[in-house]
């Protein structure tokens, strides 16, 4: 089997859940696992992205948060309100939510198990970094290399993001396919903090297929509660042994960039890479310079345990 093939998506039960997923890559390679952030599903990581991963000499596996996608989709909560957020930041009074971060750092487990993976490179973006460093603080053995993309360690002290990007996070979600296709297009657009004429030419596609493979507003609504919900990590985050890469834009208007410095900071002996023009994407001039750093990090890791 060559480096580029390629598992169709398939559902397997994990924690309690159904998981979809989708591999890339030689089943004998080492194993690289890359988990989404807020809302996002498993195709937000590019299929290119993920062969070009896999050509790199990794077996790699991408799927759908819970809540999102073809996961299973959960109950409970309700939508977040502005006070709830205010009364969090300035008042500290915790946000309840259906389930935590940790138990999403349960789920990705679990799909390890249910792979027979015993352990993997983990590869996170934005709340799929919180995850990531979750699962590296409670299930250190499970974890080869953490990479942690525009994420953070919920620090409340780092700045929040911008307003133009908030409002569009906070704002009703979209009632019909067309509405739903102009927003990503707005959303992508402002995240990515420039301009990108291949990525923006890709979005209306990708929110086809978003669309077509199903959305969950209420299910975004309750991933956003795991993540005010679990606090900050940056307590436990001394606790990692496994090597970690921190990539963060220098132009971030959602997680600001001081996050990826601070993520770096708290984790020992950890390298940081901050990119200059990278916003809250991966935009796709930028593929070389993110993917050469993943796989490096990775293969050195592997190096270091042989």
């Amino acid at each position: 089997m060559t480096a580029t093939a390629h598992q169709l998506p398939q559902t397997v039960r994990a924690n309690g859940i159904d998981i979809c997923y989708e591999i890339f890559g030689d089943p004998a390679a080492p194993p690289l696992v890359l988990i989404m952030g807020l809302g996002g599903q498993m195709i937000i990581w590019y299929d290119e992205f993920c062969e070009q991963l896999a050509s790199r000499g990794f077996r790699v596996i991408r799927f759908d948060n819970r809540d999102i996608g073809q996961s299973s989709k959960l109950h409970g909560g309700r939508r977040l309100t502005p006070f709830e957020l205010i009364k969090l930041r300035f008042f500290n009074i915790p946000v309840s939510a259906p389930y935590k971060l940790l138990d999403m750092a349960k789920d990705t487990v679990g799909l390890m198990d249910a792979l027979d993976i015993k352990s993997a490179h983990l590869v996170g973006a934005s709340m799929g970094g919180m995850i990531a460093q979750e699962i590296a603080i409670s299930f250190p053995h499970r974890v080869r290399s953490l990479t942690s993309i525009m994420s953070t360690t919920g620090n409340p002290r780092i700045p929040p993001p911008t307003r133009e990007v908030a409002m569009l996070l906070m704002a009703p979600p979209p009632k019909t396919k067309d509405e739903y296709i102009k927003r990503f297009q707005k959303t992508w657009k402002a995240l990515r903090v420039g301009s990108f004429p291949e990525d923006e030419a890709s979005d209306v596609a990708l929110a086809e297929r978003c669309f077509a493979r199903g959305i969950n507003p209420a299910g975004v609504g309750r991933q956003l509660r795991a993540i005010l919900a679990s606090g900050s990590r940056k307590p436990r985050l001394h606790l990692v042994t496994a090597p970690t890469l921190v990539i963060h834009g220098k132009v971030d208007p959602l997680v600001h960039p001081t996050a990826g410095k601070d993520t770096a900071e708290s984790i020992p002996n950890a390298k940081l890479l901050m990119i200059d023009g990278m916003g809250h994407t991966t935009p796709r001039p930028m593929w070389p310079q993110i993917i050469d750093a993943i796989a490096e990090h990775a293969h050195g890791a592997n190096a270091q345990a042989a």
